[in-house]
């Protein structure tokens, strides 16, 4: 199973919603890591780390900083980007098929936007 990363302004009803549909989903936010201040660079480089996929609303900037690391060759364990307009349901749908479904090496110097189908 994935181990996720929520981004700092990630929605927390999909954070709930994920976490009442799968008690035991591997999911760490931000906030709780203690890297509320830290730069975009710097929470995917602990997302890397920490072998974490990190899931986030800034479609922009993450992965203009994703697409970056994977450029320079350093190591990128995947982003799936979440437009803020998406159903919530719809994403908890999403990100929890994804959860049961796939690995973390699946996506690796991966970014993805969301829905996948």
């Amino acid at each position: 199973m994935i181990c996720f990363l929520s981004d700092e302004d990630f929605d927390g009803r999909i954070v709930r919603g994920l976490r009442r549909r799968m008690p035991n989903i591997d999911l760490l936010r931000i906030q709780d890591a203690g890297l509320r201040t830290f730069h975009d660079s710097k929470i995917l480089e602990y997302a890397s780390q920490k072998n974490r996929v990190l899931i986030s609303h800034d479609i922009r900037t993450m992965s203009a900083y994703a697409f970056e690391r994977i450029a320079k060759g350093l190591p990128m364990s995947g982003v799936i980007l979440v437009p803020q307009d998406m159903p919530i349901r719809r994403a908890i749908d999403e990100l929890e098929l994804i959860a049961q479904c796939m690995d973390v090496q699946q996506w690796t110097y991966q970014v993805r936007r969301l829905p996948l189908r």
